[in-house]
């Protein structure tokens, strides 16, 4: 059974990440949405232009074994202030699903909802402090939990 997977996006969102993660995710099999909180085409941090799939509201009936962020700014502040990405993301933590984060994500969204309450997280570094122990600083990827 093919695992769905939401990767939503944004302007801002850093093209590296996203490209990489939904191609990454689509080569191992999964079932990737790339949800836009705006408009089916954005523009990344870089200038670079990218379509999604659809829209997040699309997605919100839709339960997935993941949903993943790429960061990048503003592209995770754009990914915070929208509410239905913001419903889809506390209803992933509530039903123990899995969600995961990169780079600003975890600190401008995750933490911003309240979804590194009591978990350990990482992210780049101008975006970590308070994220983790700081023995753990340096660790460019953690999981705790369903994160």
């Amino acid at each position: 059974m093919t695992k769905p997977v939401l990767a939503p996006v944004a302007d801002g969102t850093q093209e590296m990440e996203a490209v990489i993660l939904i191609n990454v995710l689509r080569r191992a099999g999964a079932k990737l949405t790339a949800a836009s909180v705006s408009q089916l085409q954005i523009t990344g941090s870089r200038g670079v232009k990218l379509v999604a799939d659809c829209l997040i509201d699309e997605c919100l009936d839709r339960t997935f074994d993941l949903v993943v962020l790429p960061g990048g700014m503003p592209g995770a502040e754009n990914l915070r202030d929208d509410e239905t990405l913001k419903k889809i993301l506390l209803r992933q933590n509530n039903r123990g699903g899995l969600y995961g984060a990169i780079c600003a994500a975890p600190k401008v969204v995750l933490k911003t909802h309240g979804l590194l309450d009591g978990k350990q997280a990482t992210g780049h570094p101008v975006f970590s402090d308070g994220l983790c122990d700081p023995n753990t600083a340096a660790s460019r990827v953690m999981v705790d939990g369903n994160l």
